[in-house]
């Protein structure tokens, strides 16, 4: 029950209520604060973001200028106008501009949809949806690629057993497994070569052909964090090579990357051209596989592959 003190005179329609006076539980939004901020934290981890905490709060304070500066543009866009009063301090936001680096790092190395984050983080999609459009817009002017990783999480509950236990998931490395010279006919040097100068004529088309489908500009948070492509660009133009050699049939390089044979199918369809543009000059395999685990059984995996350079679309 809320303490009411009536009015010495009208107490009939006069009266002050004060707060509580027993309340056991903390407040529900000093709980949110405390998992949001345990959650970013844990999300800063090393092996999310490609980088050590020092360097994503250097990246952070050297972004933190050119935030400001967007903010001001948007708040100007809302107004419209130029501020009539000072700005007012109105508390802590739910995202720093440092929580917002962060999320786009890790959003843009693929770790995770926006889905995910906004369950981990126990917020709703668009902040998030803003904070990634808004900072990969800044990152792209300063020209800083950020490189999508294997890791794959598609639930808050998996990405943390992974940052409990550092248990790696599953998901193989095709480009170590796959980018054997056996198989492409190149070096291993001479592959991450071939991607690295695909990456951005990759980033255009695909940029291209979202467009086309949208009819327009994407808007903020509009992807609702959902990945549509089911490997990186560097995993499809390896698979496109491989069955442009005729290493196995189509349908065995679906089985290999393990995707759809329409996955496999468009791929083709958006690297071959640009393959050729390039000046590939397709050499055929001396080894013709007839199945997936035929082929996996016929050479030795590989770890020690060059860092391949991805830009994300």
């Amino acid at each position: 029950m809320l303490p009411i003190v009536p009015h010495t005179e009208r107490g009939a329609w006069n009266y002050t209520i004060g707060p509580a006076d027993d309340n056991p539980h903390p407040p529900v939004c000093d709980d949110r604060a405390r998992i949001r901020s345990e959650s970013l934290h844990a999300l800063a981890d090393p092996r999310l973001t490609g980088m050590s905490r020092e360097e994503l709060n250097e990246l952070a304070a050297s972004l933190a200028s050119d935030q400001a500066a967007l903010a001001e543009q948007r708040n100007f866009e809302i107004r419209g106008g130029p501020r009539r009063q000072a700005k007012a301090n109105h508390g802590r936001p739910l995202l720093t501009d440092a929580d917002k680096v962060l999320i786009a790092i890790v959003y843009l190395r693929q770790i995770c949809s926006q889905r995910v984050l906004s369950e981990m983080l126990e917020i709703s999609q668009p902040p998030i949806g803003q904070a990634v459009t808004e900072t990969g817009k800044l990152l792209a002017a300063r020209k800083l690629k950020i490189d999508p990783t294997v890791l794959r999480f598609t639930s808050a509950g998996a990405l943390r057993d992974f940052l409990d236990s550092n248990i790696v998931p599953t998901r193989p490395n095709r480009l170590a497994q796959l980018g054997d010279p056996a198989l492409t006919g190149m070096s291993r040097a001479e592959l991450a070569a071939l991607i690295e100068r695909l990456s951005l004529r990759q980033a255009a088309e695909a940029e291209q052909r979202k467009h086309r489908q949208r009819g327009g500009d994407r808007q903020a948070g509009a992807r609702g964090g959902i990945f549509q492509e089911k490997i990186t660009d560097a995993e499809r133009v390896l698979a496109v090579i491989l069955g442009m050699r005729k290493v196995c049939t189509w349908e065995v390089v679906a089985e290999l990357f393990q995707v759809s044979r329409r996955t496999i199918g468009n791929a083709k369809i958006w690297v071959r051209p640009l393959l050729e543009q390039t000046g590939y000059a397709v050499t055929r395999s001396a080894t013709r596989y007839s199945s997936a685990d035929a082929l996996l059984n016929g050479i030795t995996p590989h770890h020690d592959i060059p860092r391949v350079t991805e830009s994300t679309p």
